[in-house]
């Protein structure tokens, strides 16, 4: 009896153990090292799971992202031995620019209705604007070797995962762009469907070809598992986004500023120093321009100049400038995704300006008051002799007993007057009587 029990519990939980998982994946966002590290993990680590997730299912959202990070990313994808299905969703989502490569690289490109993609240029190219000026050879030639990169690249892929090559070089080349619709239509995705469960209906039997082989998709009654980044992945995603790693860059400027400028516990200096240490190490992840780097901190230099020592405005006008063409070209990168913003830009002058004429003047203004305290403040004071001996005189000052110096003899009890503060040593010469 008891045998027959457990074995009607095997059968009924075989199912349940057999039942396959896939991975739920999530980028909303540019494209970059922290999304990059990020996939890249997911993708290795799926192949050697234990259970093995029958697919790993990326939805994807991003306006763009650098090329770099994006060839990392597709070159895990054309590894991987468990296929990558990316899904560009929720409704109003899009996949533009590096999101176009993605979707060109993976096994299964799936789209949601009301959702785009396209525009993969990689460069805007200097001169196209009516008032711009014109482009030197150099730059010229620049511009067509990355623009017939980016063709060959995503031709590369179109042929790879056999879709409309034609309209991938059109998307780079002419920043063309098409809807979920059109994208089916024209061989672009494989799959359009309104949600994730309609998806996993459409997958169900779809043979893909994965770096290990050829893989059939068993996508019915899977589980879902979902991979979410972790913190140390969340953190970088955090600070490599431009405007994060500009505002911890002038945080540790204006940390070390404060520091120099009123010396106190440390505390806007540990700040600034630790603020300053995560902007390098976002910057050396980031495509930064030295050139925009150098205008930023001669703007900031300037600046300070004005603050210590006015010029009726002349190099505080030339710092502003400085720091904004600075703050511009802080970064290589033509996608609008990775330029700091020009709101933040904007309030950056203005509390640039702020801090370093204002505070920074009135710190400077504090530091050259009269000194009212201290060893300094003793010249002048009246003091009263202890002992006369010449090589032991001793005066008491303000309730504390000094050694002193005198060029004339003193008697004990005399009044003195402080001259002057050699380390612990006084100068002192004896106090002129008042005529009656």
């Amino acid at each position: 009896m008891v045998k027959a029990l457990l074995w009607a519990l095997l059968l009924c939980c075989c199912p349940l153990l057999a039942q396959g998982v896939y991975w739920q994946l999530g980028v909303k966002g540019a494209i970059g090292p922290g999304v990059a590290e990020y996939l890249k993990t997911e993708i290795t680590d799926a192949a050697s799971a234990n259970p093995r997730p029958v697919l790993l299912l990326l939805t994807l959202d991003t306006p763009g992202g650098l090329s770099s990070s994006t060839h990392d990313i597709n070159q895990a994808i054309l590894a991987s031995a468990v296929p990558v299905v990316i899904y560009v969703a929720p409704q109003g989502a899009r996949a533009a620019s590096a999101g176009t490569f993605m979707l060109y690289a993976s096994h299964v490109a799936a789209m949601a209705p009301a959702t785009h993609l396209g525009a993969a240029s990689p460069i805007q190219l200097a001169g196209s604007g009516g008032e711009q000026k014109e482009p030197s050879e150099n730059q010229k030639t620049l511009a067509r070797k990355q623009m017939n990169d980016a063709i060959a690249d995503i031709r590369a892929l179109a042929e790879q995962r056999g879709r409309n090559a034609e309209w991938a070089e059109a998307a780079v080349k002419d920043a063309a762009t098409l809807t979920a619709s059109q994208a089916l239509d024209q061989g672009v995705i494989e799959i359009l469907a309104k949600d994730e469960a309609a998806l996993l209906a459409k997958l169900d039997g779809r043979r893909v070809d994965t770096a290990s082989g050829s893989v059939t998709l068993a996508t019915q009654g899977i589980v879902a598992v979902n991979r979410a980044p972790d913190w140390r992945q969340k953190f970088i995603i955090a600070i490599t986004d431009p405007n994060i790693a500009y505002i911890l860059m002038l945080i540790g400027i204006y940390g070390l500023l404060l520091e120099f400028y009123s010396p106190g516990f440390g505390v806007s200096g540990t700040i600034g120093v630790i603020s300053l240490m995560l902007a390098l190490l976002a910057f050396q992840m980031l495509p930064i321009s030295y050139a925009g780097l150098a205008l930023l901190l001669v703007g900031i230099a300037l600046l300070t100049a004005e603050a210590m020592m006015p010029s009726f405005g002349i190099l505080g006008a030339g710092g502003l400038v400085a720091f904004s063409v600075g703050s511009v070209l802080l970064f290589e990168s033509p996608d609008q995704a990775y330029q700091v913003a020009w709101p933040l830009v904007a309030a950056s002058c203005v509390t640039s300006v702020l801090f370093l004429v204002v505070v920074a003047r009135m710190l400077v203004r504090q530091r050259r008051q009269p000194v009212v305290s201290g060893v300094g403040k003793l010249v002048g004071c009246p003091a009263l002799v202890l002992d006369n001996r010449p090589d032991a005189l001793t005066v008491s000052v303000q309730g504390e007993i000094w050694n002193a110096r005198c060029e004339e003899p003193l008697a004990r009890g005399q009044s003195v007057v402080i001259t002057g503060v050699h380390g612990l040593v006084l100068d002192v010469k004896a106090q002129p009587e008042v005529s009656p």
